[in-house]
This record gives C-alpha cells, sequence and structure tokens, in this order.
C-alpha cells in the first residue's frame, strides 16, 4: 500500500497546484460537513435554542481545530522543504516528531478542553437558555478531540509529499457516516445535542483511524514505525518555530472570534442561530480558497527546498490571482442566493434575516480575505510563520475586537459587527501586499551570495 506522494518541483505549475487543491477543496467540504450537519439536524428535528446553542460554540470549536491546524503546519512545512530536498532521512525523523507531537498534544487538550469547556462558553456571554445545551456539545466534543488532533497530524503528513487524495477519502468517509449518525441520533433516537456531539466524535475517529493504518503500512518514505516516535533532535525545535506562530495566529484570530461571537450574543438567540448559519455557508463557499492556500504553502516549501525560486515566484503570483477572482466569483453568489440557502438551516423568519444581513455586508469584500489567507499560506511555506501570525494578530484580532467595543458602545446594531470582519480583511490584504514585494522573503539575495 503507497501514498499517492508527489514532487511538485517539477512539471505544470497551474496543474500541480489546481490537481492538488481539488482533492483538498473536496476533503475540507467533508470536514465542514460534521459540524453542518450537527446544524441542519438539529435546526430541523429539536428547534431554534438547540440550533443557537452548536451555533454558540462554532467560534471555540474553530479555537480548537484553528490551534491543531496550526500547530502542525510546522510539520508539514518542515516535512516538504526536506522531501523538495530529497532528504529522506531527515524526513522520517521530521515525520515521528510529528507524531510524537500529535499524542502530547492529544493527552493534553482533552483534559483541558473538558475542565474549561464552561468557562469559554461563560466568557462569551453564552445565554442561560442554551448554556446546558451548549455546554454538553462542547465537552463531550472535547473528549473526542485526539481523534482530530491525529488526523491532522496524519494529513498533515500526507500533504507535505504532495498527497492530497488520501486525506480526501478518509474525510469523506467519516462525513457520510457523521450524517447518518446525526439523522440516527438526532432523529430518530431523540438524543439531543448529544447526539450530534457523538456522532461527530465517532466520525473523526474513523479518519483518524484510516489515516494512520495508511502511514502504518505504506511502503513510502512517510512510513510510521512504533519504535521511531519520539522527539528527534532538531526536528522538533524546527517544527515549533513555524507551527507555534501559526497555531498561536490561529487561536488569537478564534478568540477574537469568540468576543464577536459575545457580540453577537447580545442581540439573542435569532441573532445567533442566524449568523452562525451564515458564518457555516461562507465556510463552505471559502473552501476552495483555503484549499489553494494550503496547496500554495506545500508548493513553497518543496520548490524552497529543492532552490527553485523562479518556479515559486511563478507559482505564488498564478495562486494569489486565481483565489482572488475564484473567491469573488462565489462571494456574489452568495450575495443573491444566501435566504434560500439559510432556509435550509432554519424557516423562522428572524433567523434568516439576520443571516441575509450578514450575507450583504461580508460578500462584498471575499476577494481581501482570499488574498489574505492565500498570503499567509506562502509565507509559512516559505518558514516566514512570523508574519502571518503578526499581521493576523494587529488585524483579525486586536483591532477588530477594539473596533466592535467603540463601535457598539456609539451604535447598538447587529450590522456594526459585521461590518468589523470586511474591514480587518482589507487591512490584513494591504499589508500583505506590502511585504510581499518589499522584502526578500524567499531568500533569493543568500542564495546568489553564496553562489
Amino acid at each position: 500500500m503507497g501514498t499517492h506522494a508527489k514532487l511538485m518541483t517539477r512539471g505544470s505549475i497551474h496543474k500541480n497546484l489546481i490537481y492538488f487543491a481539488i482533492p483538498l477543496s473536496i476533503g475540507t467540504l467533508s470536514q465542514q460537513l460534521y459540524n453542518t450537519a450537527d446544524s441542519l439536524v438539529v435546526g430541523n428535528f429539536v428547534g431554534r435554542e438547540a440550533l443557537a446553542a452548536i451555533s454558540s460554540t462554532a467560534s471555540l470549536v474553530f479555537l480548537t481545530i484553528g490551534v491543531f491546524q496550526g500547530l502542525f503546519v510546522g510539520a508539514g512545512v518542515r516535512i516538504s522543504i526536506l522531501y523538495g530536498a530529497q532528504d529522506h532521512e531527515g524526513l522520517k525523523k521530521a515525520v515521528h516528531t510529528s507524531v510524537a507531537f500529535a499524542l502530547l498534544c492529544s493527552l493534553f487538550f482533552t483534559v483541558f478542553g473538558y475542565i474549561f469547556a464552561p468557562l469559554f462558553l461563560t466568557w462569551m456571554g453564552t445565554p442561560g437558555n442554551v448554556f446546558a445545551d451548549a455546554n454538553t456539545y462542547v465537552r463531550i466534543y472535547f473528549l473526542g478531540v485526539s481523534a482530530l488532533i491525529l488526523y491532522n497530524a496524519a494529513s498533515g503528513i500526507l500533504q507535505a509529499v504532495g498527497d492530497s487524495r488520501h486525506p480526501l477519502y478518509f474525510l469523506m468517509t467519516a462525513s457520510v457516516l457523521n450524517i447518518l449518525l446525526d439523522l440516527v441520533l438526532v432523529g430518530y433516537f431523540k438524543l439531543g445535542i448529544a447526539g450530534a456531539a457523538y456522532a461527530t466524535i465517532f466520525s473523526q475517529s474513523v479518519s483518524a483511524f484510516l489515516a494512520f493504518r495508511l502511514l502504518f503500512t505504506t511502503d513510502d518514505v512517510v512510513r510510521v514505525e512504533l519504535k521511531n516516535i519520539r522527539f528527534h533532535t532538531g526536528h522538533i525545535t524546527k517544527i515549533l518555530r513555524i507551527g507555534v506562530p501559526s497555531g498561536i495566529q490561529n487561536s488569537v484570530t478564534s478568540l477574537a472570534n469568540i468576543v464577536v461571537q459575545a457580540s453577537v450574543n447580545l442581540f439573542g438567540a435569532a441573532a445567533m442561530a442566524g449568523s452562525g448559519s451564515f458564518m457555516r455557508i461562507q465556510g463552505f463557499a471559502f473552501i476552495p480558497v483555503t484549499s489553494f492556500a494550503l496547496a500554495l504553502t506545500t508548493f513553497t516549501g518543496q520548490n524552497l527546498g529543492a532552490r527553485q525560486i523562479d518556479r515559486v515566484r511563478k507559482g505564488t503570483r498564478f495562486g494569489v490571482l486565481f483565489s482572488m477572482i475564484l473567491a469573488e466569483s462565489l462571494g456574489l453568489l452568495l450575495y443573491y442566493y444566501a435566504e434560500p440557502l439559510l432556509s435550509l438551516f432554519s424557516r423562522d423568519p428572524a433567523v434568516i434575516a439576520v443571516g441575509v444581513q450578514k450575507a450583504q455586508i461580508s460578500t462584498m469584500f471575499i476577494m481581501p480575505l482570499a488574498l489574505s489567507h492565500v498570503m499567509a499560506g506562502i509565507f509559512r511555506g516559505a518558514g516566514k510563520s512570523m508574519v502571518p501570525m503578526s499581521v493576523m494578530l494587529a488585524c483579525w484580532c486586536i483591532f477588530r475586537v477594539i473596533y466592535i467595543k467603540v463601535a457598539l458602545s456609539v451604535l447598538m446594531d447587529i450590522r456594526v459587527v459585521f461590518w468589523a470582519y470586511p474591514i480587518t480583511w482589507s487591512m490584513s490584504a494591504v499589508i500583505f501586499i506590502i511585504y510581499y514585494f518589499s522584502t526578500d522573503w524567499m531568500g533569493s539575495r543568500k542564495q546568489k551570495a553564496k553562489a
């Protein structure tokens, strides 16, 4: 059994990126189905308060996912650079270090998340009428969070060597299982929000099992062996140097979104359900862009490892332009079809009205959001993860929170909260453009000096 490993240092740049991004997009779509299936089934079988409870946990769940994905970006970039340089011995050590790190994170976050879930929900200002359901969902979710961590570690390893197909297969299997379990546990057995949470963690466990079964049985260079799972000297430091800033970036951005969610909570259950439902719809629409950002991270890492500077330059320019055009096209579709899409989650006119308001504000500014994500992916692939961390921290966290607090003190209107997103997206996009064109982020001058 082998992986679909692929060197992105040769062949058509456009085809390499597109063919790598397509399975990523479908796989990410499958991952989005986890919580969206929960919302759809709970919203239709249980009611508005239960939907509001799940919607109110979205920022906390995304925080969890974002931290893990950020941490394992470091492993992915390290592995992709070693793979591009064809350093197989170093690559094997990086792979086993990544697995050891995932096991340590699994233990820590399971205990930490379960204990502190009620405190996080309290900080978010979760209303009393949905607090119990929200707490039940989050605590069960954290009991199974180790599966999410292990899957992200395995998926990151595979994607770093150009295999985006196997993660797709595993996620599609788990997503279908999650939908079926939601219908059975919530629709048939009437387990409510707890049934949705159990369906999610069981499905995540299946995807993690399938991913690691491949890593333990493959004949490729990324094969995992139990005896070698440990922190190999030198590799954990380099992984953390890239992964920690990425994890911090994702976490502080998600923490800022928790503050935003707390502000949305002030406007009641309908606002919570409508805003949360549109966030899920927007998440689906944005999948191709985030997939391109991941593709560019792998592409940049492999080609810089092979010292192909011109190829990196051409690939990044194509990726940025393509992603921005694609994102705005999808944004226009969301603008015109927001109402029928929102009606899939709830038939409550108040819920739909809030979601449509959010759509009308945010969909016209998807292009700067796309540019920010893609640029962040490129800089991470180049090992410059401090750059996106600093920019996102300043724009998407500090400024966003200050803006909301000040603006709501002047005008208590939920549209004020919704405008926080396009304003901060545009700010980060401008900063990234300046950095891209004004610095030697690829290290090309260093290479010329050595030559």
